[in-house]
């Protein structure tokens, strides 16, 4: 009998540990010196916990190539967005009073990273930019939750 409870107690504790890694999941994404991120798609679960890492890879400083990552509302215009964006330099070009984002690293410049964590929004297709000025026109992306 007792061997019997170790066993269940054995598998609970596995199931909650496979529940809880599926509750949160790591992306590392990569900017360069190209204006260019590494990946152009991320999946992942509605209201799962994103741990998004900003690896800047490329050598040039924040002010002349600096990098963040934004994820916006579905229906934003991007274009309109990032032209607020490019007139926000104080506020790391995150337009100041949006309702347009939902998540947002800090902006960093060569050899700098930043980590966020956010709750994934309900499942659709969302757009992810980078807001330094001209940038979001190579550097975009899709978040899909499913």
């Amino acid at each position: 009998m007792r061997t019997l409870f170790s066993l269940l107690a054995i598998f609970a504790l596995a199931f909650t540990n496979m529940v809880q890694a599926q509750d949160k999941v790591e992306i590392t994404i990569e900017g360069n010196d190209q204006m260019q991120f590494n990946i152009s798609e991320i999946k992942v679960e509605a209201a799962q916990t994103v741990v998004l890492t900003l690896k800047h890879v490329g050598k040039l400083q924040k002010a002349a190539m600096g990098h963040n990552w934004v994820l916006l509302k579905q229906g934003t215009n991007i274009q309109t967005f990032g032209s607020a964006a490019s007139k926000a330099a104080g506020n790391e070009y995150i337009p100041e009073g949006t309702n347009d984002v939902i998540a947002h690293t800090k902006l960093i410049g060569g050899g700098q990273e930043t980590t966020i964590e956010f709750t994934a929004p309900e499942a659709g297709t969302y757009d992810y930019i980078c807001s330094f000025p001209g940038h979001y026109a190579l550097m975009k992306g899709k978040l899909i939750v499913e």
